[in-house]
């Protein structure tokens, strides 16, 4: 595939974002080359987990612009609907989903990110919305995940000044989970998803579902969401093995 590399490896797929040419911004084609992988990785029994990460010092530097300035305002239209679509559902896979940031992370990128289950960055790692610099707004639905993640106030600063923000502000407000020296950033994000990886995959995906879908409910709905996805678990063969490696006191295989 043009833009996308992936390696496969005890049960995790590292998907590298690979435009270096182009700091790995988005167009078209990349879009389109995520979207066939993600297809094949979700559908993959080996794949257990799935961690993105850029090639080079970018992450994802935000969309092409070059392509953009030549789109009609329906093509936008398309092209924000394609992108926010492909997001949303990374952001719901069944899969866990390690986003590893190891540069820049502006605009699309930065949107690519709020979209991920787990983010680990490195000390160079950057965050930015700068669309509001160009005129623009957010495509790929950053206004609306930010203010989740950052509060409405907050997220407001962040998109309207266009401000940078550095890795050790990003994991202050909640951004990213944590910080990583350049040196052990990789040994730890696969680290990470090693310890993920050993679960059982029937409950992380019963329970990503669960956080997912009472995301925007209240709590006396979202009980009930938590409660059939739990009751889902019992009786299948991974709580059966869950069960019995407990009462026998060894490691469950799962």
């Amino acid at each position: 595939m043009k833009y996308i590399v992936v390696n496969q490896m005890d049960g995790i797929a590292t998907i590298t974002f690979h435009r270096p040419e182009a700091m790995n911004a988005l167009n078209s084609e990349l879009l389109s080359n995520l979207e066939e992988v993600i297809n094949r990785v979700e559908a993959d029994p080996t794949v257990r987990v799935i961690v993105f990460t850029g090639e080079g010092k970018s992450f994802i530097a935000g969309a092409d612009l070059n392509e953009m300035s030549q789109k009609t305002g329906l093509e936008i239209i398309d092209y924000s609907r394609k992108g926010a679509a492909l997001f949303r559902h990374i952001e719901t896979l069944s899969k866990p989903t390690i986003a590893a940031v190891n540069g820049y992370a502006f605009g699309g990128g930065f949107e690519f990110v709020l979209s991920t289950d787990i983010r680990i960055a490195n000390e160079k790692a950057s965050f930015a919305f700068p669309e509001l610099n160009l005129g623009i707004v957010p495509g790929f639905n950053g206004t609306q995940r930010l203010p989740k993640c950052v509060g409405m106030s907050t997220a407001k600063e962040i998109i309207f000044t266009g401000r940078r923000i550095f890795a050790e502000e990003a994991r202050e407000l909640g951004i990213v989970n944590r910080v990583v020296g350049l040196d052990d950033f990789w040994d730890e994000v696969i680290k990470e998803a090693k310890v993920i990886a050993e679960k059982s995959m029937t409950a992380l995906a019963l329970t990503k579902a669960a956080m997912v879908s009472a995301e925007d409910v209240s709590i006396d709905i979202g009980k009930d969401i938590e409660l059939g996805y739990m009751t889902a678990a019992f009786g299948t063969r991974d709580q059966k093995e869950g069960f019995d490696a407990f009462l026998e006191k060894r490691k469950p295989k799962f």
